[in-house]
């Protein structure tokens, strides 16, 4: 999911003075970064950069405070938010038109609304809006289902797959769509241009995509792909994008022009907004295939950072914050009207590092990568000088566990573990002969050297800006290594900015996240040399790995292919382009007392926004309206007639999420709240 998989998610903002992401164009911010004890005092939050499509995209981080000041921080800020006039129930959700508005905070401007272009989480959530997808994804486990396709078969030796595309569907400019233009967007890809570097890895091994019909789908492959049918790629009308060249998609934005909304056959059609702008606007398509939704329009608000988020969602400026921390969960507990829970996200988090930058043609290092980093034994090393149990209690606030591979256990049936004797564990004694075994001794100085004896120089880490998590990860990172007597600078700058340096090399490490798809081949493939200035962030190459990737690609044998997934993660381990420090959650708040319907996915124990899939977009309802949620008993607020928080028979609000912690809303006399800190967020000694 969010992580999230139908498909895997960066961040920037600027604000205005009302909180909203007023510049198109983020002012990018590079400085040298304080102390860890600056940064445990501020807030952090949940971002991603992982391809959704949660939809996960790519990658995350989130964190909180630690310290009593922190904590009296975030106290204070929701404490003056309860006291300031709150919006009457509902206002949001009924305009003086009676027009239903859903208004979503986001905490990341949305990249591209291209779906051939875009790599921020918040950008697969709009193309899920907007364009509809052959194969979607079940509530409960996110299994594929039927999307456009309604059924599909596979001929014995796995080469021809024949999907039937159901009828009467319509884009929204009431042209209909049709098993070409499923053709269509799938040959963009197949060509080999942009398209192919977000979506080839769904269509490995596929040689020809057609439409002998205008409701067949035939895909011919040379060899079996174990990854079909999953096919979370948007589909595209063929009548607007034949006319956009491969050239052309390059630059082409995909937004509303001359008043006129994108045409798509989603449930909404998208009729305001820019990518890096502050404000997104969709309309509901009346004429949707799965039916017309219960809202006429969903708008998504874009902040610079939780706390203002929160306190729209307090005052009723906002119905859904998606992305706060768990200390903010924990503080609106008990409010009124509020939902606030956490969910398990199928993400890690890593420390990722420059195995050696090249340009893609000549194979000629660019960059200016540290070269000891292209040694696999000084990676692995670094391993053990990171204590992933004071990341986990500092920098989440408890809210996840310690990460190694990048497959999460939650997937248990293709998630390595590794052997107990190098298991990471904290031990800068072991990080320290390692290194020395490997060459990197220490001078009288204490100072690391390098094999040659020359001086180590320093090592550069980037923090992203809007990530209270990665900077606080990378400041704790900075003092490990220093005690292994490696010198080091931080830069701290926005997502988009960053994108752009580990795309020429000029790093050293890097704290993002990214989430997994519950098929885990995309994933596998960003680690792959064909991703090298795509995808891949740590420049990691290796024939070993990619063998072991065309192997499970093409496996017809599960078992057989769990087991060549498992060894690409132990040759990642070992090789470690990427540092794994975190399995995260994501925390999101609603008011409860406006919208009702929410089904968590994975059902139970999942998240309500961001999901794979648009199924909650289609199903929320004023609370008012929401009756049974049609007969689905897991939707938050189902049964309820009149606003007001999702109860128990003791009266008590909340919902059991991942593992059975409580993290729900207890409701309190007088509407009052509690902030509770855990024990295992105690002040660093």
């Amino acid at each position: 999911m969010r992580g999230r998989d139908v498909v895997p998610f960066p961040l920037s903002h600027e604000v205005a003075d009302d909180n909203v992401v007023d510049a198109a164009h983020p002012v990018i911010g590079i400085r040298a970064h304080g102390s860890v004890l600056g940064v445990l005092e501020r807030f952090a939050r949940r971002d991603r950069r992982v391809r959704r499509w949660r939809g996960l995209g790519r990658h995350g981080g989130h964190g909180t405070p630690t310290r009593l000041a922190g904590v009296s921080a975030a106290a204070a800020l929701i404490a003056a938010a309860l006291l300031s006039p709150a919006t009457p129930a509902g206002a949001s959700a009924a305009a003086a038109d009676d027009k239903v508005t859903f208004t979503v905070a986001i905490l990341n401007e949305v990249d591209s609304f291209n779906p051939f272009l875009g790599i921020e989480a918040e950008s697969y959530e709009m193309w899920a809006l907007t364009y509809d997808y052959m194969i979607t994804y079940s509530m409960e486990d996110m299994s594929p289902e039927p999307g456009l396709a309604t059924e599909w078969d596979t001929s014995d030796d796995g080469l021809t797959w024949t999907f039937d595309i159901r009828e009467g569907v319509e884009f929204s400019d009431g042209e209909p769509l049709t098993a070409a233009d499923i053709a269509h967007t799938y040959n963009r890809i197949l060509d080999g241009g942009p398209e192919s570097a977000s979506w080839g890895s769904y269509l490995t091994s596929v040689t020809s995509v057609e439409a002998p019909d205008d409701t067949t789908v035939v895909l011919t492959l040379e060899k079996p792909n174990a990854v079909l049918p999953l096919l979370p790629i948007p589909i595209v009308p063929e009548h607007i994008w034949k006319d956009v060249s491969q050239k052309e998609v390059k630059t082409y934005a995909a937004e509303p022009t001359g008043g006129q909304p994108v045409v798509g056959s989603g449930p909404f059609r998208l009729v305001e907004g820019t990518a890096g702008g502050s404000t997104y606007r969709f309309e509901k398509n009346p004429d949707y295939w799965q039916g017309t939704p219960h809202i006429d329009e969903v708008v998504f608000r874009v902040f610079k950072s939780e706390d203002p988020a929160v306190q729209a969602l307090i005052k009723g400026e906002v119905d859904f914050v998606d992305g706060i921390n768990p200390l903010q969960v924990r503080a609106l507990e008990g409010q009124a009207g509020i939902t606030a829970l956490s969910g398990d996200s199928p993400g890690f988090d890593e420390i990722a590092l420059n195995a050696g930058a090249i340009d893609t043609e000549t194979g000629d290092p660019i960059g200016d990568g540290h070269p000891a980093l292209q040694d696999p034994a000084f990676r692995f090393a670094l391993n053990f000088a990171i204590d992933r149990d004071q990341i986990i209690a500092k920098a989440y606030q408890g809210a996840g566990q310690p990460g190694d591979v990048i497959i999460p256990p939650g997937y248990a049936d293709w998630h390595w573990d590794p052997p107990a004797e190098d298991a990471f564990t904290f031990d800068l004694d072991r990080a320290d002969q390692l290194l020395v075994d490997a060459g990197y001794t220490r001078g009288a100085d204490g100072q690391r050297l390098m094999p040659d004896g020359s001086d180590f120089g320093t090592m550069r880490l980037f923090a992203r800006s809007e990530s209270k998590v990665s900077t606080t990860v990378m400041d704790f990172f900075a003092e490990w290594l220093a005690d292994l007597g490696i010198k080091t600078e931080i830069s701290v700058m926005e997502s988009n900015k960053l994108t752009n340096v580990i795309l020429d090399g000029d790093f050293d490490a890097f704290e993002w996240g990214w989430y997994v798809e519950p098929d885990p081949d995309s994933m596998l493939s960003y680690m792959t040399c064909d991703q090298l200035g795509n995808w891949s962030d740590s420049w990691y190459c290796s024939e070993e790995y990619d063998a072991l990737y065309a192997e499970q690609n093409g496996a017809t044998d599960d078992a057989a292919r769990q087991e060549a997934v498992k060894q690409m993660q132990e040759l990642l381990y070992y090789d470690s382009p990427y540092l794994v420090t975190a399995y995260t959650s994501i925390s999101e708040a609603y008011r409860n007392d406006r919208f009702a319907c929410f089904q968590p996915q994975p059902d139970p124990g999942g998240i309500l926004l961001f999901q794979y899939g648009i199924h909650n977009y289609l199903n929320v309802r004023p609370t008012a309206e929401a009756g049974d949620c049609d007969g689905i008993k897991t939707a938050l607020g189902a049964g309820q007639s009149t606003g007001g928080s999702d109860t128990d028979d003791d009266g008590n609000s909340g919902l059991v999420i991942g593992g059975g912690v409580l993290l729900g809303v207890l409701v309190l006399a007088g509407g009052g709240w509690a902030l509770r800190r855990r024990s295992s967020a105690a002040d660093r000694e």
